[in-house]
């Protein structure tokens, strides 16, 4: 027996709001950007950036500004003490710039510090992290370059698996290699190989063809710039766990996409061109429905209980998938099945109707 939530039959006009849904996520998508331009860039985790970061929970709610003084004495430069996790954790991150010291040295400086000027606190040390800025740069570029080879692996398999199209996609990421060669001889930075790579991707996807590719990546990428933006909107930090949820969300989103493409696939062989190809989305939208439903609610409690539940240090990864579901969700329905009709059904090249063949000719003196 089959759990429905929705009846058989249901045809609700998902591609009716379609470009509702676009003005949606642009809105999100461009209010995140312009945030990040505001604030210079995502505010980058000990991770990226470099530096140390040493988490202090206290018995009691404490001023900033008394920690921030209480530290003075340790020789951090650029210290930045700001509260962490949940309101009544009482906990609070202090962060600064990289040290030539020692890490214990430092861990011992700071309790010897919080003992002397914040004695009836009650503190306790939680974590201290240290990391150099070239390795933080270096990560950087690596979690870019996983996001980034994560989506053109996606492109190729979607290609091969709905238009099976191999040697095509084998000739897109040719062609992908071969423009990001020519960029690194330019001496382009990480960021913009990213960047250029992803652009290249799209354009190769539209030009060859690859119409479920393209809603694939589309869809995507929505995902990945929505969490993104609400980060930047939120003054969340971006760190290595952040990408491993964002690498998550990719898999996630297009677990949810290939259920809705097989559906498609299914009903175009058997209804042909009998059906419009808007009315044959939408019908696979709405069979495919309950099953969307149920994953992403089920997904969601779990993810939720771990961001309730879970601690401070897991609670931006949890925050994470909240989003990344729920975009992935949304870009399902609203996105990546849309494409096909908007810009899928122009890549589909267009059958000019047959000539209607010539029957015997009738003698009209014998009719």
């Amino acid at each position: 027996m089959v759990l429905e939530l929705i009846k058989p039959g249901t045809n609700i006009n998902f591609l009716k709001y379609r470009k509702l849904a676009y003005l949606v996520s642009a809105a999100i998508i461009v209010a995140g950007f312009i945030s990040l331009a505001v604030k210079g860039g995502p505010r980058y985790g000990v991770d990226f950036s470099g530096g140390l970061s040493i988490q202090v929970r206290f018995a009691k709610p404490m001023d900033v500004k008394l920690i921030d003084k209480a530290v003075e004495g340790v020789g951090l430069q650029n210290v930045v003490v700001q509260r962490f996790g949940q309101d009544d954790a009482n906990e609070y991150l202090i962060r600064a710039s990289e040290s030539e010291a020692h890490q214990e040295s430092i861990r011992a400086a700071v309790e010897t510090a919080l003992a002397k000027n914040l004695p009836d606190s009650g503190y306790s040390v939680q974590r201290l992290e240290m990391v150099g800025p070239k390795v933080g740069a270096d990560l950087r570029g690596k979690a870019l370059e996983a996001i980034f080879y994560s989506v053109l692996l996606i492109a190729i398999y979607i290609s091969g698996r709905f238009e099976q199209r191999w040697m095509a996609a084998g000739m897109m990421a040719a062609g992908l290699a071969g423009g990001i060669y020519v960029l690194k001889l330019f001496g382009a930075s990480t960021v913009w190989l990213i960047v250029a790579a992803m652009v290249i991707t799209l354009a190769l996807c539209f030009v060859m063809r690859l119409k479920y590719a393209l809603g694939a990546v589309v869809a995507d990428l929505h995902d990945i710039l929505v969490t993104i933006a609400l980060f930047s909107l939120f003054d969340k930090e971006f760190d290595l766990t952040i990408v491993a949820a964002l690498l998550t969300i990719l898999g996630y989103s297009l677990n949810d996409t290939i259920i809705v493409y097989d559906r498609i696939r299914e009903h175009l062989r058997a209804a042909g061109k009998g059906m419009p190809f808007g009315q044959l989305i939408n019908q696979s939208i709405n069979e495919t429905l309950s099953r969307t439903i149920l994953t992403a609610g089920t997904t969601l409690i779990t993810v939720a209980c771990l961001y309730f539940f879970g601690g401070a240090v897991i609670h931006d990864f949890a925050l994470a998938m909240l989003i990344g579901i729920l975009a992935g969700t949304y870009s399902s329905v609203f996105v990546a099945s849309p494409i096909l009709l908007d810009l899928g059904s122009g890549l589909s090249k267009r059958e000019t109707p047959e000539a209607p063949k010539a029957g015997p000719r009738v003698n009209a003196a014998r009719a």
